[in-house]
């Protein structure tokens, strides 16, 4: 049960998750519209998965300046959990490799969330917006690119 002391801190809460959700969706629906691995709901949920376990650490860390140590090893965890993440949207098909880009997207995905968490907002903000950038116009010069088969 809640301690009536914590209510204050709920419309805050409920804010940094919704703020790392959103920051999320640029992405997701770029993703789903291009029918890859992950997509619309992926995204989001990592971003704000990666936020509440960023703001449920800080909980139980008595003061986190104090102990930059146990916060370390809480983006530590949520860094490799959300490797494992993007590990399985890439696919193999004989020689081709697919989803890498989707993998990256997940783990920088991961980062917002962790930032919101931690009330970085320009990082946050700077991080969706630029891997938005990254995965929309190069996938645009990506497409416009020939390619020649390789020789071996």
């Amino acid at each position: 049960m809640l301690d009536p002391m914590e209510w204050p801190e709920i419309p805050e809460l409920v804010f940094r998750l919704c703020l790392a959700a959103a920051l999320g969706l640029p992405i997701a629906w770029d993703r789903e519209r291009r029918t890859r691995s992950a997509g619309l709901r992926t995204y989001p949920l990592v971003s704000m998965g990666a936020c509440a376990y960023v703001l449920v650490g800080e909980v139980f860390i008595a003061n986190p300046a104090e102990n930059p140590g146990a916060t370390a090893r809480i983006l530590q965890g949520l860094l490799s959990g959300i490797g494992f993440i993007g590990g399985g949207a890439i696919l193999k098909n004989d020689d081709k490799v697919a989803g890498t880009a989707s993998a990256a997207s997940i783990w920088i995905t991961g980062a917002v969330g962790v930032a919101v968490g931690l009330g970085s907002w320009s990082i946050a903000i700077t991080l969706s917006v630029l891997n938005l950038i990254v995965v929309v116009v190069l996938s645009e010069i990506k497409s416009r690119v020939p390619t020649e088969p390789e020789e071996f």
